[in-house]
């Protein structure tokens, strides 16, 4: 019997999962909520590069790789097609499609952390949707600005920066609340593809706030692509018969 390690990251992960069978497994890395009521197993936590993970497939026998993660996680990615080479296995992806602008967008890509605050020099209120990485730069933050931080949960933030804990979907409603009433001049943003956060896009192009875009990273070659959940189960109820 065939044997899948499903890596995710992505909403879409879960949806796969549902339909996975005991014998495979369902690995997060334990950052957000961890699924309770699936038939497969789960498994959190890292592997220690692409040695640890290869180690851990031959340890439990797995037949295909399959990656879901989040498409800024370029080194989980790499390290999940160097591990399958390793064990000669497949390795398949689930790469969702990238947003693409909209009439009236103002998007500002950068593809760094130095662009991006270049790119904010103009603003007073930025709206920061890229996860924990800005709270490195706390000290950073420029006198005349004044930081909305939105991540998974509640961190520390300081006497110029507010920390929101919240979690998607998003409802466009409460999104416009939101950009009312912290007064926002420029959303920043990873682009995810994700339907369950893209309703901040589409108040920014209502309100006419650029949106600083930080560019996806080049993801690792695998050996299948798929862009939706439904190709990616349609392929797997192949290989498995």
């Amino acid at each position: 019997m065939k044997r899948i390690l499903l890596l995710g990251g992505v909403t879409e992960a879960l949806a796969i999962a549902r339909t996975l069978g005991p014998q495979h497994i369902y690995s997060l890395a334990g950052i957000g909520r961890v699924p309770t009521d699936l038939r497969c197993q789960v498994r959190v936590g890292g592997y220690g590069g692409a040695e640890g993970l290869a180690q851990f497939i031959r340890e439990q026998g797995i037949d295909l790789l399959l990656d879901a993660t989040h498409p800024y996680a370029a080194q989980i990615s790499a390290n999940a097609a160097q591990a399958a080479r390793l064990c000669t296995i497949p390795c398949w992806a689930l790469r969702r499609p990238a947003w693409q602008p909209q009439p009236g967008d103002d998007w500002r890509e950068v593809s760094d952390w130095s662009e991006l605050i270049e790119a904010l020099k103009p603003f007073q209120r930025p709206l920061f949707t890229l996860g924990r990485e800005p709270l490195q730069h706390l000290d950073e933050i420029p006198a005349g600005q004044f930081w909305t931080l939105r991540a998974l949960d509640v961190y520390p933030g300081n006497e110029r920066c507010e920390v929101i804990g919240a979690r998607g979907p998003f409802l466009i409603e409460d999104e416009r609340a939101l950009f009312e009433r912290r007064r926002i001049d420029v959303l920043i943003s990873k682009n995810s593809g994700s339907s369950a956060t893209e309703p901040k896009l589409e108040v920014a192009r209502e309100r006419g706030i650029p949106v600083v875009v930080l560019q996806r990273p080049v993801l690792a070659g695998v050996d299948r692509e798929f862009l939706t959940p439904q190709e990616t189960l349609t392929a797997l109820a192949s290989f498995t018969q």
